[in-house]
């Protein structure tokens, strides 16, 4: 059912140039939010709020910047009177060994998934302590268990899922109740992301299960907007894995080279056919 827009204050997605990003901010404008799409590529936040209509604004963003991401905090706050909802999607995954990676490069992913989603979860409970709001984090399985091949991302989503627990607590022990944080981590999704990894034998890891379509992480976001939950693992059953693996870590990095190798063996399945099945 579509909420009543008269009752939704504003909404800001992050990352939300395309692909999962835009999906999500897509779903807030159905349920009723004017919602602020942002994306360091300006061109293709212009293009998506575009598409999704009167209720939808864009603005260029890097979420590295602090001073950029309260200045679209407040840009949705003044034109929708309160924040309900941020996202926090931008995301970067570049893959390889930490030893073969430059300063650069380590520092990007750092920035973008660590700090991007401590600034604006960060700038949006500025907002919502008065008000009341809902906070998402789109994170990654790579944040519960080791990922083979992408120990800079893995350690960036580690630091999303440890910084959002640590922050509800601390909002429920300086008594805030109605600021939600809830964590979203996919497996693999057929996104642009992974798109340009099908090359890739350090991606081979997100390969490994079944890849998701982006259409089955908004119906995660759907739920968790509905009903806060600190940590939802998408499918539920490779969270499972995740934790077990993360509990048993030597058990875990004995199975890892059969997981990596089922992982490629999909990877070339889907070079050989354009992608995955329906």
């Amino acid at each position: 059912m579509t909420a009543d827009p008269s009752s939704r204050g504003g909404a800001v997605v992050t990352g939300a140039g395309r692909g999962l990003g835009r999906q999500i901010a897509a779903l807030l404008v159905e349920r009723g939010h004017h919602v602020l799409v942002t994306d360091i590529d300006g061109a293709a936040a212009r293009a998506s709020a575009e598409e999704l209509g009167p209720r939808a604004s864009a603005l260029a963003l890097d979420v590295r910047d602090h001073a950029q991401v309260v200045a679209a905090r407040d840009a949705v706050v003044e034109r929708a009177g309160r924040l309900d909802v941020w996202v926090n999607n931008a995301g970067v995954l570049i893959t390889g060994p930490a030893w073969e990676q430059d300063e650069a490069t380590r520092r990007l992913m750092l920035e973008v998934n660590a700090l991007g989603t401590i600034n604006g979860t960060v700038a949006a409970i500025g907002a919502m302590r008065a008000t009341g709001g809902h906070v998402v984090n789109i994170v990654s399985l790579a944040g519960l268990s080791a990922v083979p091949g992408e120990a800079v991302y893995a350690a960036s989503k580690h630091a999303a899922i440890g910084f959002s627990l640590s922050t509800i607590a601390d909002l429920r022990a300086a008594g805030v109740k109605d600021v939600d944080i809830s964590c979203i981590c996919p497996d693999g999704i057929w996104t642009p992301m992974l798109h340009d990894k099908l090359h890739d034998p350090g991606s081979a890891l997100s390969f490994s299960g079944r890849l998701l379509m982006p259409e089955e992480v908004v119906e995660a976001v759907r739920r968790v907007l509905d009903a806060p939950r600190l940590v939802t693992a998408v499918p539920a059953w490779r969270g499972v894995v995740a934790r077990v693996g993360d509990a048993l870590p030597r058990f875990s990095l004995a199975a890892m080279p059969l997981v990596v190798a089922q992982g490629r063996r999909t990877q070339r399945k889907l070079r050989d056919r354009g992608g995955p099945r329906g």
